[in-house]
């Protein structure tokens, strides 16, 4: 039964990718064709960590706090808040009248069943540790040895929902913004299992906007929530996310009016259409670009080895020549943009000896001090990205690098994001592409790429020491204390080079200008919300 449900799953996500030559006209002025290139492993807001799902989530589930066009938190499902003392009971006010899309009643039972769901094995969620990791009584829940009564989630009524956390967590409230915390309807899920988001009929939502139609091959069409609590300042009606895979096709269509807005604008045109058109955004995306190491496998388990792929690389060439765009050389894990209580994270941090441009002789030395001089015995390097056209630019570019710096051979291979996702998950790698973007906008949601054991540490390094600060860092109060802890995680993270860190990016979309009130957040959700159309 599992296998049939997956297998149903793939042929409704890969066939809504596949795109189409059919064209998609907005059809009045509350309609908006949106057009996406990649393929989400899934759109079940409480399991998947894929960003491709986040067009779906953003405008389809809200949780209890949201993240606003000015970068702060805002009330969403929650209309208040109160936190203890201590800083670590958190009991929130659910608005009055919540209804799910099917005009059912939302109460602070369905928050606390969901983040049971999560907290359940078998959901298989990604991001189980934004859980296990804060809230008292989760881990135990999750390894079978809590139940209901221990776990630290309860709702004494219908508008109340009240958290218990393990330490004080200044930054929890962020991480509530996250998808994995928003509501899922126990009925649907009920009735249909893993199923439930393979039909309009049965994904049932509580944001702004609810699917109405899937079209195999061709689009996911989403409607006005008439039953969302803030439905009469939603302005737009239909919102069509076409499927087209390839970048230059989305623009040819976007040039001919066919459609209104997409992201990942095709490296040759940004240099042209950031001179001429008023369409053009480049947009901060508080994000890493990085690619992954694969600590556990030979020779890549050797710090000399991790240290020679880094300082080999010319990021800025990479970035002023291949990217065409304004993003920045990665010198670290955490990208710029973040700040704890006001004082910036990146702002005097050392740049670890990383520097924008190559570093050949160091390079090759670091190399030669793991076996290899100039290259030889190296083995071929298995480099896999995800199809994707700017990917495989960047690709070919560092794979050119390595071979030049370096002496080394390397065989690229790419693959379909979700079975992409699946190998690099089970460690069938050796280099990967990869990036990461916020979760929720503190730095902290780096740290956990690379704590043993956690869900999304898939370069499988493992430091004991960094592992402790970054515990330590979490349940600071203090934020320059935080600060400081977090650093000298950064630190010791940097000494071990786990992966190559490429550049902090910004994000490249097009937009029609009579497009108004739309917004991305620094966790790279396009939001539509307080979108609508003025031609």
């Amino acid at each position: 039964m599992k296998t049939r449900k997956l297998a149903l799953l793939l042929v409704l996500v890969l066939s809504l990718i596949l795109g189409s030559a059919m064209t998609y006209a907005s059809d009045g002025d509350n309609t908006l064709t949106f057009v996406l290139h990649n393929e989400p492993d899934g759109i079940d807001p409480n399991v998947t960590s894929n960003s491709f799902a986040s067009p779906f989530l953003s405008n389809a589930f809200e949780g209890l706090v949201r993240t606003n066009r000015e970068n702060s938190l805002e009330p969403a499902l929650a209309e208040s808040w109160d936190i203890s003392e201590d800083g670590k009971t958190y009991t929130f006010t659910l608005r009055e009248g919540l209804k799910w899309s099917d005009g059912t009643p939302l109460t602070a039972e369905d928050f606390v069943y969901s983040i049971q769901r999560v907290l359940t094995p078998e959901t298989a969620a990604q991001y189980v540790t934004m859980l296990t990791g804060y809230i008292a009584g989760a881990e135990a829940f999750y390894e079978g040895e809590g139940d209901a009564d221990s776990l630290g989630v309860k709702s004494p009524d219908a508008n109340t929902l009240v958290i218990e956390l393990i330490e004080p967590a200044p930054f929890f409230l962020d991480i509530l913004s996250m998808h994995v915390f928003a509501p899922v309807q126990k009925a649907t899920i009920d009735a249909n299992g893993d199923e439930w988001t393979l039909s309009p009929e049965t994904y049932i939502v509580n944001g702004p906007f609810k699917v109405t139609e899937m079209n195999l091959g061709e689009s996911v069409v989403m409607e006005k929530n008439e039953h969302y609590y803030d439905a009469e300042n939603v302005k737009l009606q239909k919102i069509v996310f076409r499927y087209i895979k390839e970048q230059a096709t989305a623009l040819t269509a976007f040039e001919a009016g066919e459609i209104d807005g997409f992201r990942e604008v095709p490296l040759a045109d940004v240099p042209r259409l950031k001179a001429e058109s008023d369409d053009f955004y480049s947009l901060p995306a508080y994000g890493t670009t990085y690619y992954l190491l694969n600590n556990g496998k030979a020779p890549y388990d050797d710090v000399n080895v991790r240290k020679a792929l880094n300082l080999a690389i010319d990021r800025q060439s990479l970035i002023d020549n291949v990217l065409l765009s304004s993003d920045t050389p990665a010198t670290g894990l955490v990208a710029s943009g973040y700040s704890v209580d006001g004082v910036d994270y990146t702002e005097g941090r050392s740049d670890y000896g990383i520097l924008p441009t190559a570093q050949v002789e160091e390079a090759q030395a670091a190399l030669a001090e793991a076996g290899y001089p100039g290259g030889e015995g190296f083995p071929t390097m298995q480099l896999s990205y995800y199809t994707n056209p700017q990917v495989k630019t960047v690709v070919e570019a560092l794979a050119q690098m390595w071979t030049d710096n370096l002496g080394i051979d390397v065989e690229i291979s790419t693959e379909e994001w979700a079975v992409y996702y699946t190998n690099v998950q089970a460690g069938n790698y050796e280099v990967a592409a990869m990036g990461w973007g916020a979760d929720y906008l503190h730095p902290m949601t780096f740290f956990p790429l690379f704590v043993t054991d956690e869900s999304v540490n898939n370069t499988f390094y493992s430091n004991p020491a960094y592992d402790e600060k970054v515990a330590e860092a979490k349940k600071e109060t203090d934020p320059a204390a935080a600060v400081t802890l977090m650093r000298e995680a950064e630190d010791i993270l940097m000494a071990d080079y786990p992966a190559v860190f490429l550049y902090y990016r910004n994000t490249n979309l097009m937009m029609k200008d009579y497009v108004k009130g739309w917004y991305l957040t620094p966790t790279n959700n396009l939001v539509f919300r307080d979108a609508y159309v003025e031609r």
